[in-house]
């Protein structure tokens, strides 16, 4: 049977709610679950916390949860009917004061109140995911006086951009300062940062998790155009990287996107990092049963480019039909990845090895591309070792045992990782090796006759200590029959 290797983010909301309908999620193929902060009380986003832990529990999965910063979104304030309608060609102006009236058919307020410096002449505003674009005409004091070019109905509070980009605002904003706590509380398994500039802001926003007592790992949302000036360096320090295509589309244009999107793929498994594909991919879901044949190549071309996750936000979190879209992406997850060649891909991790962990794990995944083996096996604490062994694409499932839920749910997000709970029951690392492999058996992911690569610490239980790699021959019973050892302590 084939195994799913491209991991599914689902956001929550008010769709996922009842707790069949989330459980049916989970067991659909969701791994990952995704809280947006820039929706709900903090108790709501606590209480979904909550649910998904429980929810996985029943299951029987491991599933992480994915906390997702607001950001510097900039906003427009609200209108006082709650919305107008805007015509092509309309004087419009954007009121930056501190305490604008509420908005009507000649303006609005916006909550960035250094717009007004940000801007000049001839810019081009986009509104709404650029739905409404208006041009700068002229700058007097705090108002900005535009003509509107596209026009359409514009209702509060809806997000703003400047096409291009340029805008001074900070990646991270005073509310994401008070958020991360929050995440902290929820004890999310990744922190997603919303519109990071550069490097800094990711390095600050680690600063202030660590802070808060969390090692859960952060996820850069790639969605600005400064963002790309700064890509490499941006990747370099984060754990992950996101293609927002929504705000990333409405800033660049959405003719450059499709490119932009494969040079972030690349640019990320160029430095070893984990990768996710986001933003709209089965977006007639929200209402349609089924995607449409653009949706199935969008997400099917995003897997063949190597991404390590896709994600979905409104489909689930909003949509009518939850479940069938998860189970759609399933379907279209596994159909790209028969027509992957895993053979063409590059087969050595791009670092010089500073970590054992690391020399293991590149000598397993060479063994796996030029032996015949059913799957590699990692008895691992931290996940470490399993997050290097998927970062070289094979066709063999890794299975990572480790008694920490930490980072069994951590592993969750890792393409090609199956992290499965396992609890120590032996002092001797031969014993233990058994023991794992009999249980793996017993759960049906073995059978007899496979043939294993077991990569383990000499050290049983410590962080880090993975020096050993084994290739074990499993006979008619399921015990190991057959074993030759290389050891790199």
């Amino acid at each position: 049977m084939q195994i799913r290797r491209t991991k599914i983010i689902a956001t929550l909301g008010p769709a996922t709610d009842p707790q069949d309908t989330l459980e049916a999620v989970i067991k659909a193929g969701a791994d990952v679950l995704r809280i947006n902060m820039s929706h709900g009380s903090h108790q709501q986003q606590l209480d979904r916390a909550k649910q998904v832990r429980n929810a996985a529990t029943r299951v029987g999965k491991e599933v992480a949860i994915l906390a997702d910063l607001q950001g510097p979104k900039i906003r427009i304030e609200s209108f006082a009917d709650d919305e107008v309608t805007l015509n092509n060609g309309d004087s419009f102006f954007l009121d930056t004061s501190e305490s604008p009236e509420p908005g009507n058919s000649d303006g609005v307020g916006v909550a960035y109140k250094e717009l007004h410096s940000d801007v000049e002449p001839g810019d081009l505003l986009m509104l709404d995911d650029g739905l409404i674009s208006m041009r700068v005409e002229r700058i007097e004091g705090k108002r900005i006086h535009c003509e509107v070019v596209n026009g359409g109905v514009l209702g509060s509070r809806k997000g703003l951009n400047l096409h291009g980009g340029g805008l001074s605002i900070p990646g991270i904003a005073e509310q994401d300062i008070a958020d991360i706590p929050r995440a902290v509380e929820m004890e999310a398994d990744y922190l997603a940062v919303s519109f990071p500039r550069n490097a800094e802001d990711m390095h600050q926003a680690r600063r202030l998790l660590r802070k808060s007592g969390s090692t859960a790992a952060l996820v850069a949302k790639i969605e600005r155009t400064e963002a790309i000036e700064n890509l490499a360096a941006i990747i370099d320090a984060s754990d992950a990287v996101l293609v927002a295509r929504g705000d990333l589309g409405v800033e660049i244009g959405d003719a450059e996107l499709p490119g932009l999107q494969k040079r972030i793929i690349r640019e990320a498994l160029k430095q070893n990092r984990i990768v996710i594909t986001a933003t709209q991919m089965m977006q007639s879901m929200v209402v349609n049963p089924i995607p449409t044949r653009a949706e199935v190549l969008d997400v099917a071309n995003a897997v063949i480019d190597g991404t390590d996750a896709v994600m979905l936000s409104a489909e689930t979190a909003v949509g009518k039909h939850p479940v069938r879209v998860i189970e759609a992406m399933n379907r279209v997850c596994l159909g790209a990845e028969r027509h992957c060649d895993t053979r063409e891909d590059e087969q050595t991790l791009n670092v010089r090895f500073h970590r054992i962990d690391q020399a293991i794990a590149m000598a397993a995944m060479f063994m796996a591309t030029n032996v015949s083996v059913q799957a590699i096996v990692a008895l691992t604490e931290s996940g470490s070792t399993a997050q290097w062994l998927s970062r070289v694409r094979t066709s063999v499932p890794i299975f990572a045992l480790s008694e920490l839920a930490s980072s069994r749910r951590k592993m969750a997000l890792y393409r090609d990782v199956y992290p499965i709970s396992h609890v120590q029951q032996w002092t001797e690392l031969e014993q233990e090796m058994r023991q794992a492999l009999h249980s793996l058996v017993k759960r049906g992911h073995l059978a007899p006759g496979d043939r294993v690569i077991v990569t383990s610490g000499d050290a049983l239980g410590v962080e880090g200590g993975t020096n050993t790699l084994r290739l074990l021959q499993l006979g008619p019973d399921g015990k190991v029959e057959h074993q030759s050892e290389l050891d790199m302590r």
